[in-house]
């Protein structure tokens, strides 16, 4: 095994500022990622992350990485893309409830069951904070907001049963207020081989009064700290995924080793796209650009 030498929080330190509100918890995550980067000792240009639209999908332009800003719920596909082409890499996906739970659950679902590579944190505040306010895929029935007046009518998504179910072999739920616990989740979900799921509860201090910071330090706890819990039984991470209410479980649910859809597509058994040859002679490689130019 490969000794990993650790690397400073400063190795990944934008020259651009984060811009989020006071308070947002959006900055626990990114502070998260880069103490989990620094563990894993990789190296800015081995890593690039990749979000779609929302106050989280700033992210990328945060840390000092290879970064994607994309598309509104696209984020899953772009970094699909990103992976395939050169799985040397560490993909990770930031984003938020809205683009990830909303638009872009289509790809979400599509990404866990072919078991991708891929690391997918999802800032889960609740609420559509870049757009002022409105309800979200998440947030919680009765809550009233900008376009939930009288209070949500909906029945909010469960993003771990979902994943649970969907295929993704790691599965986790953190929280902004628990630093250390976050980004121990988060390195462990770089490091898994499989597309893993990090659920944040990261509170949106302006447009979310009910899911505060308060409200989840009185309710959530850690599944490490349950003696009996065994993050290999599925079964038992399912019954877990649907405990809400005075009680929250935060950390792996659900962890488990299987082939991903790198190891099994024929094309990338020569290695990373990048890495092969096209197969094309200069001549017809010129009237291939030229037709597209």
């Amino acid at each position: 095994m490969a000794t990993v030498i650790e690397l400073p929080i400063s190795t990944y330190e934008s020259v651009v500022e984060p811009d989020w509100c006071p308070g947002c918890g959006d900055f626990g995550v990114l502070r998260s990622l880069e103490i989990a980067a620094g563990r894993l000792g990789i190296q800015p240009k081995d890593m690039v992350v990749v979000s779609g639209i929302g106050c989280s999908s700033n992210l990328p332009g945060f840390i000092h990485t290879y970064g994607v800003h994309s598309l509104h719920g696209r984020a899953v596909a772009v970094a699909t893309g990103v992976r395939l082409a050169n799985h040397n890499l560490k993909v990770v996906i930031t984003g938020g409830d809205g683009d990830g739970y909303g638009i872009g659950i289509g790809h979400f679902i599509h990404a866990m069951r072919r078991n991708l590579d891929l690391t997918y944190i999802v800032m889960n505040n609740q609420i559509y904070g870049l757009t002022t306010g409105q309800a979200s895929p998440t947030t919680m029935k009765e809550v009233r907001t900008k376009s939930t007046p009288l209070g949500n009518i909906e029945m909010p998504i469960n993003p771990v049963a979902l994943a649970l179910v969907s295929g993704a072999t790691y599965v986790s739920r953190g929280f902004s207020g628990e630093n250390k616990q976050l980004s121990d989740i988060i390195a462990g979900a770089i490091a898994h081989k499989g597309f893993s799921l990090v659920d944040v509860f990261s509170p949106c201090v302006t447009y979310n009064h009910v899911n505060t910071y308060d409200y989840f330090r009185k309710r959530v706890y850690k599944l490490e700290a349950e003696p009996d819990y065994d993050s290999s039984n599925a079964q038992m991470a399912f019954e877990k995924s649907f405990e809400w209410g005075e009680r929250i479980p935060l950390g792996v649910f659900y962890r488990d080793e299987q082939p991903t859809y790198e190891d099994l597509e024929p094309a990338l058994q020569n290695g990373p796209l990048v890495e092969q040859e096209m197969g094309l002679s200069k001549e017809m490689f010129d009237e291939l650009m030229e037709e597209f130019m």
